[in-house]
C-alpha cells in the first residue's frame, strides 16, 4: 500500500516505511504530556474468549502514551463481568470496564428511555456512544481512539500510527480513519466495502449525479474500518447511528461538522484480519444481510438530508446499476487477487452482490416507508441538557459497580 497519491478530498497519510513504531511512540509520548490520549473498546463478552483480544491486550501494553482505556461491555452476566474485570487487570494503564447490563447502568438507560433519548437498540454504536459519554464525564482527555477488539493482527504500531495525526498539535486533523487492506494471506477479504459500499457509491453519482457527499465517501480507501481517532472537542455533537451504520454514520458527520482538511485517513497495517461475518441470506435480521441494509439507509438518509429526493422509480434504477458496477469490480478485484497469490471465490463473491443489490432496494423502501425515523442516538450536548446530573451519575455507576463485584 506504499505511495503517495492524494486524492484532493481529504488528506491521506501513508506508511512509506521510513519511520519505526519505537520512534512514534517517543514522540506521541512526549506529546501526550499536554495532550492525553484515551481509547475505547467496545466489546462483547465473547471476545474475551477469542484469540485477539489477550494478544490485544498484550500490544497495548507497549502503549505508554496512553492515558485511560475505557472498556465498553456487553451481553455479560455479573460472573462474566467479574471475569472481564480480572481479565482486562493485566491492563498498565488506568482503565474501567463499562458493564452495560448492570442495574445501575440500566437505570440509567431507563431515566434515558422516559426522556426519549436513549439509543432505540443494542449493538456496537450504543456502546461506543455510553463510553464517549463516559470518557466525556471524565473531564481529562484531549484525543480519543476507537478500534474493535476482534483484530487477530493487531499490534501497537496500529494504535501509534492511528492517533498521531490528531495527537499532533501542529497537524489541522479533528478525525483521523484507519486503512489497510483485508487480507488473511490466502483470501482477499472486505466483502461489504468491496462489494457494496464501492459500487453503491459509483452507482449513487450515475443514477442522482454528482453530489460531494459521494465524492467525499469516494475518497476512503476503507469507509466501513473500525478503527477511528478524534479530538475530544467534537465528540459533543457527535451523531453516532446505534445500527450497523456506525462507521458511515460518523464520516458522515465529519462531513456534517468538519472542514475536508480536518479529517484524514491513514495506513495503519500492511494486512488486517478479523472476525467474519456470516452473508446470512435466510434472515435479513442478521450477519451481512442486516449490516447491509443499515449501511444503505444511513447513506440514503445523508443524502436526503442534503436534499436528494428518492422515489421507487430511482431506488429500482439504483438496484439496476450497483450491480452492473459490482460485477465490473469483481473482475478488478479476481485479477487484483490472483496477481498478489490470493484466491477470491467468485460464485460466492456474486451470491453476495445478488444479495446487496435486493438490499439496496429493501432499504430504500425502509427508507421511503419511514422517512422521519431517527437515524441516530441524540448527542451528549442534548443529553446533558436534558439531564445535566447522567454524566456524573454514569461515572458513579461504573465506581460503584467495580466496588461492589471487586
Amino acid at each position: 500500500m506504499a505511495d503517495f497519491h492524494q486524492n484532493g478530498n481529504i488528506a491521506t497519510l501513508h506508511n512509506l516505511r521510513t519511520r519505526s513504531t519505537e520512534d512514534l511512540t517517543r514522540e506521541l509520548v512526549a506529546l501526550a504530556g499536554n495532550r492525553r490520549i484515551s481509547l475505547i473498546l467496545p466489546s462483547l463478552y465473547s471476545e474475551l474468549e477469542g484469540e485477539a483480544l489477550p494478544r490485544i491486550l498484550a500490544e497495548l501494553a507497549k502503549a505508554p502514551y496512553l492515558h485511560r482505556i475505557i472498556i465498553g461491555l456487553d451481553r455479560a452476566d455479573e460472573a462474566q463481568y467479574r471475569h472481564a474485570r480480572e481479565f482486562f487487570s493485566v491492563l498498565p494503564q488506568t482503565h474501567s470496564v463499562i458493564w452495560n447490563d448492570s442495574p445501575r447502568m440500566l437505570a440509567i438507560q431507563e431515566r434515558l428511555r422516559m426522556m426519549d433519548l436513549a439509543p432505540r437498540e443494542p449493538g456496537k454504536g450504543k456502546n461506543v456512544w455510553s463510553c464517549l459519554g463516559y470518557l466525556l464525564a471524565c473531564q481529562d482527555s484531549s484525543v480519543v481512539a476507537i478500534h474493535d477488539c476482534d483484530i487477530v493482527t493487531y499490534t501497537s504500531d496500529m494504535l501509534a500510527r492511528l492517533v498521531y495525526p490528531v495527537a499532533n498539535p501542529n497537524f489541522p486533523y479533528q478525525m483521523a480513519k484507519g486503512f489497510y487492506p483485508r487480507t488473511d494471506g490466502s483470501k482477499l477479504n472486505g466483502r461489504v466495502t468491496r462489494l457494496l459500499v464501492s459500487p453503491l457509491l459509483i452507482a449513487l453519482k450515475r443514477v442522482i449525479g454528482d453530489r460531494d457527499y459521494l465524492d467525499y465517501l469516494r475518497s476512503f480507501r476503507y469507509p466501513l474500518s473500525g478503527e477511528f481517532a478524534m479530538r475530544v472537542p467534537i465528540l459533543p455533537d457527535l451523531r453516532i447511528p446505534s445500527d450497523w451504520g456506525l462507521e458511515i454514520g460518523v464520516l458522515s458527520e465529519a462531513w456534517r461538522n468538519l472542514a475536508p482538511k480536518s479529517v484524514c485517513q491513514v495506513e495503519i497495517a500492511d494486512s488486517y484480519d478479523h472476525k467474519h461475518q456470516p452473508l446470512s441470506e435466510e434472515d435479513a435480521n442478521a450477519g451481512l444481510s442486516r449490516m447491509s441494509v443499515d449501511i444503505c439507509k444511513a447513506i440514503f438518509r445523508k443524502l436526503a438530508t442534503d436534499g436528494t429526493v428518492f422515489s421507487e422509480e430511482i431506488f429500482r434504477s439504483l438496484k439496476a446499476t450497483y450491480y452492473r458496477a459490482a460485477l465490473d469490480l469483481l473482475e478488478s478485484y479476481y485479477n487484483d487477487a490472483r496477481m498478489n497469490g490470493l484466491s477470491i471465490d467468485r460464485h460466492q463473491e456474486e451470491q453476495a452482490i445478488e444479495l446487496f443489490a435486493r438490499n439496496v432496494v429493501l432499504a430504500g423502501q425502509i427508507f421511503l416507508d419511514n422517512p422521519a425515523e431517527p437515524p441516530s442516538i441524540p448527542t451528549w450536548n442534548r443529553v446533558h441538557s436534558a439531564d445535566p446530573d447522567i454524566m456524573a451519575d454514569m461515572l458513579k455507576a461504573v465506581s460503584e459497580d467495580a466496588t461492589e463485584y471487586a
